[in-house]
């Protein structure tokens, strides 16, 4: 049950008549492991925070630089050389107290990716490189737990969500089976600050519809966006029958 307090912090998505308390409590019971708590990973932590999400586990072993600062939201200059996946769970507890955080600084690998993975009832794939989503899908999918996936580089961005408790969800070694060379990320490449809040956002927002059962999440369906001309398409996805992850 809500107390006043919540019911008066979530007010706003209580009023509205598909989500009611339902949703409200299915959000505070779940459990969300968000992976990468820079550009992507702090809109998608602090909605989810906001919202109440009842516990949120942050991965990342980076720590703030100068130039993150540029689009990592969370984050100020006071705060530099600080763990970013602890200066985040730290900035979520400030916004909502109700919400347990944990911050894991080491990478995420092996079984201890797994452990987590298995230990929650979402995750949301906010990295930026190939390997490491390869790794999180493969745990995802073995687990049977929904992945939130996106990506943001210069000006373009996309979303995805790989759902594998249904049987004609593929998965993102459906959409990416090469995994020879690395993606160039925004180190290399640049990229505008608003676009990852933009894609942040999304991620928050399908991480959401699939926890509480409200609305249609992208299960299957590719969006993506050129920021530079505020564009967005839409693309299905197949699941790959010869999938050396998903098939069975």
């Amino acid at each position: 049950m809500l107390n006043d307090d919540e019911l008066m912090r979530y007010s706003r998505q209580i009023l509205l008549p598909s989500f009611d308390i339902a949703g409200q409590a299915r959000l505070e019971s779940a459990r969300v492991l968000v992976v990468g708590a820079g550009g992507l990973g702090c809109p998608v932590a602090l909605y989810l925070a906001a919202a109440g999400v009842g516990h949120l586990t942050l991965a990342d072993d980076d720590v703030i630089e100068l130039a993150n600062l540029q689009r990592q939201i969370a984050f100020e200059t006071s705060q530099l050389g600080e763990s970013k996946a602890q200066a985040l769970a730290e900035r979520v507890q400030r916004i909502n107290p109700s919400v347990t955080a944990k911050a894991i600084t080491e990478r995420l690998e092996g079984g201890d990716l797994l452990e987590q993975v298995k230990s929650c009832d979402l995750v949301v794939d906010c990295t930026d490189n190939f390997s490491t989503r390869f790794a999180i899908n493969k745990a995802c999918v073995a687990s049977k737990v929904p992945l939130v996936s996106g990506a943001a580089i210069r000006g373009e961005g996309q979303l995805v969500v790989f759902d594998s408790r249904q049987t004609e969800s593929p998965c993102y070694h459906c959409l990416y089976q090469d995994q020879g060379d690395e993606e160039l990320n925004c180190s290399e490449a640049g990229v505008i600050g608003p676009l990852v809040g933009i894609i942040g956002a999304c991620q928050a927002m399908e991480a959401i519809k699939v926890l509480s059962g409200v609305g249609m999440p992208l299960t299957g369906r590719l969006l993506i966006l050129d920021a530079w001309r505020m564009e967005w398409r839409e693309m299905k996805l197949a699941r790959d029958p010869e999938c050396p992850v998903c098939a069975e």
